[in-house]
Parts: structure tokens; C-alpha cells; sequence
């Protein structure tokens, strides 16, 4: 097992890891809309889900993946109602490759995100 850190993507706020390698896949930690300074985008649903991807792939790129290698996401939403537009730029992020996916509705995120995603890719 190997502990995945990156500069490029914001450290963990919390007693986590960015992401785990094991057994030849990557789990990566639920990202939300923080620059790698730490700065929080607290903007339109596009605007943190551009920055989620973002933050995803360079996790991924770290640990020797990439989002063309992922198997898995889950996309927590503050609002279902930004699904359509959620699904629009992560279309564009995966472009062909088509991971499984879950959508899941929830109350509330760490620092008002309106959006978190986690990927559990391949190396």
C-alpha cells in the first residue's frame, strides 16, 4: 500500500490521504472545489466541478493514472438539480471512456462545496 500526495491538488483538510495505490488500483478521497493553494471556489456548480476534475486528475497523474483509467466514480450533489450540468463537464473530462458511475443526493459538504467526487481507478 502506498499513501498518494500531490502539490498540484489541495492537501487533505482532514485525518485522509489524497489517495491510496493498493493492489494495482487507486482510491482517491472525495475531492471538492479547493484550488492546490487551498483556496475554496465557492462559485457556480461549473466552476467546482471544473476545479473537482481538476483536483481528480492530478491526483490520478501523481499516482501514475489518469481519469482514462478509472473504473468507478461516485458524484455527491448538494442539488440534484445540478446533475445536468454536472453531467456536462464530467462528459467532457471522461470524453470516450465511460467509468462506472453513482450519483448520490446529499444534505450538505464540507466547506459548502455543491459538489464532491471520488474515483477508484487502475494504475
Amino acid at each position: 500500500m502506498k499513501i498518494v500526495s500531490t502539490k498540484k491538488a489541495p492537501e487533505a483538510i482532514g485525518p485522509y490521504s489524497q489517495a491510496v495505490a493498493a493492489n494495482g488500483f487507486i482510491f482517491t478521497s472525495g475531492q471538492i472545489a479547493l484550488t492546490s493553494e487551498g483556496k475554496f471556489l465557492d462559485e457556480d456548480i461549473k466552476t467546482q466541478t471544473e476545479q473537482v476534475l481538476k483536483n481528480l486528475s492530478e491526483i490520478l497523474k501523481e499516482s501514475g493514472s489518469s481519469l482514462d483509467k478509472v473504473v468507478k466514480t461516485t458524484i455527491f450533489l448538494t442539488d440534484i438539480n445540478d446533475f445536468a450540468t454536472v453531467n456536462e463537464i464530467y462528459a467532457k473530462a471522461f470524453g470516450e471512456h465511460k467509468p462506472a458511475r453513482s450519483t448520490v443526493g446529499v444534505k450538505s459538504l464540507p466547506k459548502s462545496a455543491r459538489v464532491e467526487i471520488e474515483a477508484v481507478a487502475v494504475v
